[in-house]
């Protein structure tokens, strides 16, 4: 029963961040309102909001790169990845149906992470992705597995998202999770309106990567204490 909790958790918050992420995203660039600011404290708060909901019920991942990242850590058991990584998927896809629906085609790509190749390339993109999914999945690891910013692990974890946006937002999107670029994606695909399939590889191999170099940095580098799957 505590399994099903927990995938229950993780499939409610990755869609509230897809749906409100990806949501604030698509507001902006259908010009009814908001900025980069607002972009990047919806992303923020929610992973904020529902890190104290459901930390104590799933870990609140939701996210595979930090679900991949805390097990390459010796902070998940292995049993749970797959599952994890499912129901987050299924969460992100679920969120970006529903905004396709609520915006139809004037909602554009529907605020998909794409790399803006009029400034970097795509190698560049990559790094950033990589290196801010490391940030992500870092600040976990010590704020929240380690225990060292007690009950402000949340407030630290949705800032650290935040402060990405704010640098690297106009260059990617900042992704820094594979379901974050897979729903609204798959959503796309779907209207016709998603065809950047190279670049949906490239964000979810980066930011894959990212989370398990931070895991095997904590682990084998900075010792990061080895927890229960259940308080991580």
């Amino acid at each position: 029963m505590q399994d099903l909790k927990a995938l229950v958790a993780e499939f409610i918050g990755t869609f509230a961040l897809i749906f409100l992420g990806a949501g604030a995203v698509t507001l902006v660039n259908a010009g009814v309102g908001g900025s980069l600011v607002t972009i990047a404290l919806a992303h923020g708060l929610t992973i904020m909001i529902f890190a104290y909901a459901f930390g104590d019920v799933s870990g609140s991942h939701i996210n595979p790169a930090v679900t991949i990242g805390l097990y390459v850590g010796g902070a998940l058991e292995g049993r749970k990845v797959a599952p994890y990584i499912i129901v987050q998927l299924l969460g992100a896809i679920a969120a970006g149906l529903v905004l396709s629906a609520i915006w139809g085609r004037q909602g554009g790509n529907l605020g998909a992470t794409l790399a803006n190749l009029g400034i970097i390339t795509l190698p560049i993109a990559f790094v950033l992705e990589m290196i801010g999914t490391f940030f992500l999945v870092n600040t976990i690891m010590n704020a929240a597995v380690a225990g060292k910013a007690g009950h402000m692990a949340p407030v630290a974890i949705g800032m650290t998202v935040a402060a990405c946006i704010l640098m690297f937002g106009p260059l990617t999107g900042a992704s820094l999770n594979p379901a974050r670029t897979l729903g609204p994606a798959v959503a796309g695909i779907i209207t016709g309106q998603y065809t950047q399939f190279l670049q949906l590889g490239l964000f979810i191999v980066s930011t894959v990567l990212g989370g398990a170099l931070a895991g095997a940095f904590n682990r084998y580098f900075m010792q990061v204490p080895e927890v229960p799957a259940e308080a991580a």
